[in-house]
């Protein structure tokens, strides 16, 4: 294990199995590895956990790492692996089958005291990696510790439960009592299913890296989704902490994930960061896409939520100078008629009927139905829908370019919508809702939404650096461009990035 190179590695294979509990590529362990500093690995007295051990890539890429670092101090290469196994490395495995599996990587059998094991000592199957069955604690029909769904989740005891032991039970008291552990490195499970309709799901990473800072460790990495930087459901306090936390010293971000997981797909992309308890200062944010990458150092609660794109943030800041009214202001939130996705009226107008725009097509409902906002029913409208068509850079288009935003459409007078589609703009002068749904066309305002987007949600908040204009003049790109002060590198920037859209003339029921 500590002198061969696999080739193929069996854990680069399953790294691409799945991509809710995603298994972690040994390039992708030692790029987070190096993140550490060096003098960690000739640390004798360094002790390093795994919480959320899966394939054991971390534990194994972190002893080939020791056994190289210690081989002055521990000259003898038995003596140097049972040290390192037994006094350094901990994990605990998220499920029976991956217990197995992470101490087939690390100690080359599946049980630690077996006759294969290249540690000698250990009295018992399990060594340092340790897999306990936990059970969720319920509470209103949800585990009060990670917020699985009751229903989903109570299971008989032959079917796993996703009890993780990491943020189910105090570790230092239950699994590895009063120990300090200096590193904390993984890849916890991003999510469970909520019991809700179709695959809808909890995100319970965020849980993982609480519970890691609460041990204290000198240094936490962790691989995670980026969809955090801008919050959302159940993030929005884990956002407000990792921004003000001043210890993260690198972040890692990939907003496509198959440049960080080959073949695994993760609306919003994926991340990984240094935390280190001693430091106090600007993060070092680099964005990878392909081969390309950017860095910036600048603090991440700067704005109030986490911009991943580095040349972009020099526009914000051309835009917010410009001290205008920004279009999230103007934007109507969710369902902004108050109508379900489901909702659909009848084929046919009728006596106080008004139009529907669904996911089906057209339909008529009664005025009085309509739930939010019926004073602006009379008004043209502006409107697109709340799926990013990208899907948040899981599309993966051969050109790398993006559309932001679906069809940007122009609804005629006495039409509403159901949830599915967002509103940012009305009034009941035509040519201002005209040229405010050819300004939504520029590539310059999907660029402002796209520096915002990390999942596949179109929201008020995505139109926060969207600056409002004079919607009595027509706006194209060459003319914004100018008015912002934009460079030539700049511009070239968001031409590269955004698909053109058609400038229309039309309303929709003209089409």
């Amino acid at each position: 294990m500590i002198e061969t190179n696999y080739n193929p590695d069996v854990l680069s294979c399953l790294a691409n199995l799945s991509n809710d509990e995603v298994f972690t590529p040994p390039h992708l362990a030692n790029q987070i590895l190096d993140l550490l500093p060096d003098e960690i690995w000739s640390n004798k007295d360094a002790k390093f956990l795994d919480p959320v051990s899966k394939s054991g890539v971390f534990l194994r890429e972190i002893a080939k790492r020791l056994m190289v670092g210690l081989e002055k101090q521990i000259p003898d290469k038995q003596t140097r692996i049972n040290h390192i196994y037994k006094s350094q490395l901990y994990g605990i495995a998220i499920t029976e089958l991956t217990s197995l599996l992470s101490r087939r990587s690390v100690y080359c059998t599946k049980t630690a005291n077996g006759k294969y094991s290249v540690c000698d000592g250990f009295n018992n199957e399990q060594g340092n990696i340790i897999y306990r069955s936990i059970q969720h604690t319920w509470k209103n029909g949800n585990c009060e510790f990670c917020g699985a769904s009751q229903e989903v989740y109570d299971r008989e005891d032959a079917l796993e439960t996703y009890a993780y032991p990491f943020i189910h039970s105090d570790i230092t008291k239950t699994i590895f009592k009063n120990m300090k552990f200096d590193v904390i490195v993984g890849n916890p499970p991003y999510q469970l299913s909520d019991g809700g309709a179709g695959a809808s799901a909890m995100p319970l990473y965020h849980k993982f890296v609480e519970q890691a800072k609460k041990l204290n460790p000198k240094y936490l990495s962790m691989v995670i989704p980026s969809r955090w930087f801008a919050g959302g459901r159940g993030l929005d306090d884990f956002r407000k902490q990792m921004q003000k936390d001043k210890r993260i010293k690198i972040l890692i971000d990939y907003p496509k994930s198959r440049d960080c997981f080959p073949g695994v797909d993760i609306a919003g992309g994926v991340c990984y960061f240094l935390w280190d308890k001693d430091y106090n200062g600007r993060c070092k944010f680099t964005s990878r896409i392909k081969e390309t990458e950017t860095v910036n150092e600048r603090y991440l609660d700067e704005f109030e939520m986490v911009l991943r794109d580095n040349i972009g943030i020099g526009i914000v800041h051309k835009i917010i100078s410009s001290k205008e009214k920004m279009m999230s202001d103007v934007v109507l939130k969710v369902s902004p008629f108050g109508l379900r996705s489901y909702e659909r009226g009848k084929p046919k107008p009728f006596k106080d009927s008004v139009k529907l725009i669904s996911s089906a097509g057209e339909g008529y409902i009664e005025k009085s139905t309509v739930l939010k906002n019926r004073e602006l029913v009379d008004n043209y409208k502006v409107c697109i829908g709340y799926l990013n068509p990208d899907r948040a850079g899981v599309n993966n288009a051969a050109d790398g370019m993006v559309n932001v935003t679906t069809k940007v459409r122009l609804l005629e007078q006495n039409t509403v919508v159901t949830e599915t589609y967002i509103i940012p703009f009305s009034s009941p002068e035509y040519d201002k809702v005209l040229n405010c749904s050819n300004y939504i066309r520029t590539k310059f305002v999907r660029f402002m939404i796209q520096l915002t987007l990390s999942s596949m949600h179109i929201a008020q908040k995505n139109f926060s650096f969207v600056p409002m204009q004079d919607f009595s003049e027509t706006w194209v790109d060459e003319k914004l461009y100018k008015k912002y002060g934009l460079t030539k590198d700049e511009v070239t920037y968001i031409e590269s990035m955004i698909r053109p859209m058609d400038i229309t003339q039309n309303t929709e029921a003209d089409e």
